[in-house]
């Protein structure tokens, strides 16, 4: 980056987000860290980013399901930071269910935290972007915003969602100097991911080294999990000069997962 700028990354407390907010603060950029968690960990993290990246590192602990608190959370940005330069939404949830069983809050959890929230964020974001002539938009996506899977109803719809909201902002912002792209990851081993390979070995009858390896890595040609570090400098690279003109695309990091 040639000017330094202010990263609001949700999600960013552990797994992929936290991955891409330290790769972030290793490039120059203030970063506001999102999401839940020990109080005292994610202070720990955040002053240890601040420390070792030599950059401003904020906090904000906002629900993300409710848009209010995304308001508080985007008007704290303008405060403390002056507003936010790069946006990554990529706080989500999972659940695991044949649809019949499928529980309407869950549902209505997930669409909210991992689509409407993208949504509220974006907004909120924009004003300040186009003003300045430049922003930079990532939508954590995934595989699963290009192809689908039995049992995840919600995720498999929000992500499609995620998709076509991408595209949409790509389109706005175009000649505003503002890019909005989507990085779609296969199977990353993170939190998120542990706890959707106990529900999928519950919901199938299998056991969690079977699901590994026949369920999740079987759609991977790799056979490799993907790692937050690959994930985290595709985001690098997309909000670098070199990705000026990547906008509205949907950037697999799936070991050939859709290429089948």
């Amino acid at each position: 980056m040639t000017k330094k700028r202010t990263a609001l990354v949700t999600g960013s407390t552990s797994g992929i987000g936290k991955a891409i907010a330290e790769r972030f603060a290793a490039g120059g950029a203030d970063v506001i860290l999102s999401g839940f968690g020990d109080a005292d960990a994610i202070e720990a993290d955040r002053a240890a980013l601040a420390a070792s990246a030599g950059v401003e590192v904020g906090y904000s602990g906002a629900d993300l399901t409710d848009p209010e608190a995304i308001a508080e959370m985007m008007a704290m940005a303008e405060v403390d930071f002056g507003g936010v330069d790069i946006l990554v939404n990529n706080a989500g949830i999972q659940h695991v269910s044949p649809i019949e069983d499928f529980p309407a809050r869950k549902w209505d959890l997930i669409i909210a935290l991992n689509l409407t929230a993208a949504f509220h964020t974006i907004r909120l974001a924009m004003p300040h972007m186009k003003q300045q002539g430049w922003g930079r938009i990532i939508n954590t996506a995934s595989a699963h915003a290009l192809v689908a899977s039995p049992f995840k109803s919600a995720y498999v719809a929000a992500k499609h969602g995620i998709a076509g909201l991408t595209k949409t902002i790509a389109l706005e912002g175009a000649e505003f100097g503002v890019r909005c792209n989507a990085i779609c990851p296969g199977y990353v081993y993170t939190p998120l991911v542990e706890g959707q390979i106990a529900d999928t070995a519950k919901s199938r009858g299998m056991t969690e080294d079977e699901v590994k390896r026949d369920v999740l890595l079987a759609a991977q040609p790799t056979k490799e999990f993907v790692t937050s570090e690959q994930v985290a400098a595709m985001a690098a690279f997309l909000i670098s000069p070199d990705g000026d003109q990547i906008n509205g695309a949907m950037m697999q990091i799936d070991g050939g997962w859709v290429a089948h």
